[in-house]
């Protein structure tokens, strides 16, 4: 199956991991009144407040850019599964940890959803699968929050690939916002204002410690074709979620003309919630920390004929 896939490698920049600390300070200063930056050991994330499948986000790693929007817009295009196992080959790294954001098994969830992919694949063929979905209700409307017991996606997906060791890594804490950008935006305009056409990717996890956060929760598959960004923005449904609030993905500084999804982290707490994180909701409050890495290439899995036109 996954020989049958279309993939292309992207190089891209890596800068040491002091240099990007720098970078982030910097950046991250114009829209937070406190910031701490530092290449750190990289603590074990199996454990709480994390809950994550491999203890580290070191050794080897790679972000892959799977399929994404033009798959799901302006009509679902449904035979577009994914299986977790086939992106680590073709990514080069069979016995990968995987973590970030993407579409959830309509076909096995029963309806679309937002993904939390959380996996490990180990030499010796033991899967660890902490991977979450979240759902409308359809009754309610509400968030619906369960294990994804099983080891595909659909239509999109954006993932950091790794040994899942431990190592260095950049250790990110930002608080109280200043500035209109949320955390997400602000990595990435810092190293886009420094390195520029050069991509620069960075991927891990980061935790909103206190403080509300806005998310999202795709509906059903529209039946009425969604031709704008309208149409998008009243398909979604919003919500405010609580703290702590777990988010795994990716974002990379420049697209070198590959459609790629430049930021897109999906988050969860134990509390039953879990979204598209856009942002937080209380700026005086609001606390982050996350870890990083920065990968040595961006696989580009399935990229779609044509992207989005809005």
């Amino acid at each position: 199956m996954s020989d049958k896939i279309p993939v292309t490698r992207i190089p891209t920049h890596v800068p040491e991991l002091d240099e990007v600390a720098n970078v982030l300070t910097e950046g991250l200063k114009k829209n937070f009144a406190n910031v701490s930056v530092a290449v750190v050991d990289c603590p074990d994330l199996t454990q709480p407040p994390f809950y994550l499948s491999s203890e580290g986000i070191c050794g080897n790693p790679r972000l892959a850019d799977i399929g994404g929007p033009p798959y799901l817009i302006p009509n679902a295009q449904r035979d577009k599964i994914f299986k977790f196992k086939d992106i680590a080959e073709l990514c080069g790294l069979p016995n990968a940890f995987m973590i970030g954001a993407g579409a959830g098994p309509a076909h096995i969830v029963g309806v679309n959803s937002e993904l939390m992919n959380n996996i490990k694949y180990a030499a010796d063929g033991k899967v660890t699968n902490n991977a979450w979905v979240s759902k409308l209700d359809s009754q309610t409307g509400e968030c619906i929050l369960q294990k994804l017991n099983a080891e595909e996606f659909c239509l999109m997906g954006n993932f950091l690939l790794c040994d899942g060791k431990p190592g260095k890594v950049i250790e990110v804490k930002a608080s109280k916002r200043t500035g209109d950008d949320d955390f997400m935006r602000s990595l990435k305009l810092s190293l886009r204002a420094k390195y520029g056409e050069q991509p620069v990717g960075l991927g891990g996890v980061f935790l909103v410690e206190k403080g509300k956060i806005y998310t999202h929760i795709m509906d059903d598959f529209s039946k009425t074709p969604l031709t704008s960004q309208e149409m998008v923005d009243n398909w979604l449904k919003f919500f405010t979620m609580d703290p702590t609030f777990i988010c795994v993905g990716e974002l990379v500084s420049h697209d070198p003309g590959y459609d790629l999804r430049d930021e897109h982290f999906h988050g969860f707490n134990m509390n039953g919630q879990g979204g598209h994180y856009h942002n937080d909701t209380t700026p005086d409050e609001v606390e982050y920390r996350g870890y990083f890495v920065i990968p040595d290439g961006i696989y580009r899995v399935d990229q779609p004929e044509k992207p989005l036109k809005f």
